[in-house]
């Protein structure tokens, strides 16, 4: 017979249940921090391996850019932060993107159009940081050669006004600049730009967490409510040993 929930109710006030319930409750929360404890080490794993991933790729040695996208091509996650090389000149048509960091100092981001001589298609390329737009020198002239990282385009902007905009948006930018163009842009490394602070390579596009301790972490959470599942299954089988006491307990006599 199954216990009614005011029966198990009752049983669950019993000094024994509480007693029950207190351990249990004092494990539950054991597991629970050991959950919270592995979740932080999924995290610190996660980061050190994408920093550590991020480093690899950086140090890479560079490919040629036509080995690794071609213009109008889908930009996918595994190119992003790849070491390659291409060869061109820049064209005049120089942006200011505005709104720019560098290590916590606020700025702008010089950002030219780069035709590609092996496939005459346009390259946005990022020369470099800046304090502020008068800062920022033209582009050089003729022919070039470029070693850098590749970064995936970002998402359209506000526009342009005049020479600035606020977004590297190659969605943007093919409207101003024309095609054909690449989808991605590149983050200069070589040769060092004029009165421009060069970027640090781009990081990859990671999870950040090492699965296999979020797994750990899952399996304690679990644990503790396993616990208190087990508690309230124990209150049931109490009340049912209640009932069943009750029913075979003799008449009082009269």
């Amino acid at each position: 017979m199954t216990p009614t929930l005011h029966a198990k109710l009752r049983a669950a006030r019993s000094p024994r249940m509480l007693v029950m319930l207190l351990v249990l409750v004092a494990a539950g929360a054991v597991f629970a921090r050991l959950g919270i404890w592995q979740l932080d080490r999924a995290l610190q794993r996660g980061e050190a391996a994408a920093q550590a991933e991020a480093q690899e790729a950086a140090a890479a040695p560079a490919a040629d850019l036509t080995d690794v996208l071609e213009p109008q091509t889908t930009f996918t996650s595994d190119l992003v932060a790849r070491h390659v090389t291409t060869s061109g000149q820049f064209e005049v048509d120089q942006l200011i993107v505005v709104g720019r960091y560098q290590d916590g100092e606020p700025g702008v981001l010089a950002l030219a159009p780069f035709r590609v001589a092996d496939t005459g298609a346009v390259l946005a390329v990022v020369r470099g940081w800046a304090p502020s737009a008068a800062d920022v020198a033209p582009a050089p002239t003729g022919e070039v050669e470029l070693t850098g990282w590749l970064q995936a385009g970002e998402a359209v902007g506000a526009g342009f006004d005049g020479d600035t905009t606020d977004a590297i948006s190659p969605a943007e930018l093919v409207n101003r600049w024309g095609g054909p163009t690449y989808t991605a842009y590149l983050v200069l490394e070589a040769p060092q730009q004029d009165g421009l602070t060069m970027l640090p390579a781009p990081g990859r596009l990671s999870s950040g967490i090492d699965w296999r301790n979020l797994g750990y972490a899952l399996q304690w959470w679990l644990f503790g409510l396993f616990a208190v599942a087990l508690w309230w299954r124990m209150v049931g089988d109490e009340a049912r040993d209640r009932a069943q006491r009750d029913a075979v307990a003799p008449d009082p006599v009269g």
